[in-house]
């Protein structure tokens, strides 16, 4: 299993658009603790990670970490993670 520390989760429905796209995206056993900031799966870590900097969710201590775009990305993730919630 992999771990990535990453930014900007919130809640459950960041939780929620963060399980729904690395499934989509061929990962498997996801999972996502917002309060811990880590998201666990098994698969491609590269891929992971290009699918969570594109929602807003980079990776801890990486220079997109300090983006104010990811950020806003991440409220909008969030949205709609707590719409299909």
């Amino acid at each position: 299993m992999q771990t990535i520390e990453v930014v900007n989760i919130k809640c459950d429905g960041c939780e929620a658009s963060i399980m729904a796209a690395l499934t989509k995206a061929g990962l498997k056993n996801v999972s996502v603790d917002h309060t811990c900031q880590r998201v666990n799966f098994d698969g491609d870590e590269n891929t992971a990670k290009k699918v969570l900097s594109k929602m807003g969710y980079p990776e801890k201590n990486s220079e997109e970490a300090k983006s104010l775009l990811k950020k806003a990305k991440s409220f909008y993730s969030c949205a709609i993670g707590k719409i299909k919630k």
